[in-house]
């Protein structure tokens, strides 16, 4: 290979993250992205690269060299191109922007328990357990940045880590009817959210292409299982999501159709 590889699952989140980082260091090109069917059981090969791990993306350096988690993809494409630095230079800053990191993983576990929950008695418990999470965000840039936009005077590495999760919580507002309440609780990390969502690097997937491809996670399917008296994953490649028409709300009542979905060729 003449440059890294990052091989991912169709919009990763976690893969969309060092895509973000290369945008913003003018080095969209740098590295190669090899998306894998999350349809298909892992190939043979990727799982030789990985030693028979299945959690994506992982990277592949010029060498042969693997890295995992996209944290550490993250730190790996910073110091291999430092310039110009995304993170932030200040010992005391780097220690903030790291404890702001530090949440992301509960974050993004809440909304996809959330938007998989089965359950309509759980939904409010759900709903809370997300909000507490956008309530300690908030807190935080409240603190380091009252009223300014980003966690400090730029977007940097803490909104390159929340942006892609914050752009998947899409399916919750079309599937569960989710937005932060507008009080003035949630004023100051609803500013950061809006502007994270609509930050010109971060433009790699869009509002429907998430709705469409994530349809099996809202009725309980994640990672490319089938739903029950389904013969198509929503993640598969064809139809394309563009082709596809926007799924029902009504994920609480019943499993939409491979035709209602139109994920039947014509």
């Amino acid at each position: 290979m003449t440059r890294p590889t990052i091989y991912h699952i169709p919009v990763c989140p976690f893969s969309q993250r060092v895509e973000i980082l290369l945008a913003l260091k003018g080095l969209r090109d740098a590295v190669d992205f090899h998306v894998i069917d999350i349809t298909e059981p892992r190939p043979d090969w990727l799982l030789e690269k990985t030693g028979g791990t299945t959690a994506l993306p992982v990277l592949e350096t010029e060498d042969g060299g693997i890295l995992k988690e996209s944290l550490v993809i993250l730190r790996y494409v910073e110091e291999r191109w430092a310039e110009p630095r995304i993170a932030r230079a200040d010992p005391f800053e780097r220690g903030i922007e790291r404890l702001f990191i530090t949440r992301e993983g509960p974050f993004g576990m809440s909304g996809y328990l959330y938007v998989m929950n089965t359950d309509p008695a759980k939904r409010d418990d759900k709903r809370a357990a997300l909000l507490g999470h956008y309530r300690w965000l908030g807190e935080m840039l409240e603190r380091h940045n009252p009223d300014g936009t980003w966690l400090f005077d730029r977007y940097g590495l803490a909104e390159i880590v929340y942006t892609p999760l914050m752009m998947r919580f899409w399916f919750l507002e079309h599937y569960e009817g989710f937005d932060l309440p507008e009080t003035p609780e949630f004023e100051r990390v609803r500013r950061w959210r809006d502007a994270c969502l609509g930050f010109e690097a971060a433009q790699q997937v869009r509002y429907d292409q998430i709705v469409k491809l994530y349809y099996d996670y809202a009725v309980g399917s994640g990672n490319g299982a089938l739903p029950e008296g389904r013969r198509r994953s929503s993640f598969v490649f064809e139809p394309d999501w563009r082709d596809r028409p926007m799924p029902p709300r009504d994920k609480y009542d019943r499993v939409a159709s491979d035709t209602e979905l139109g994920l039947l060729s014509a």
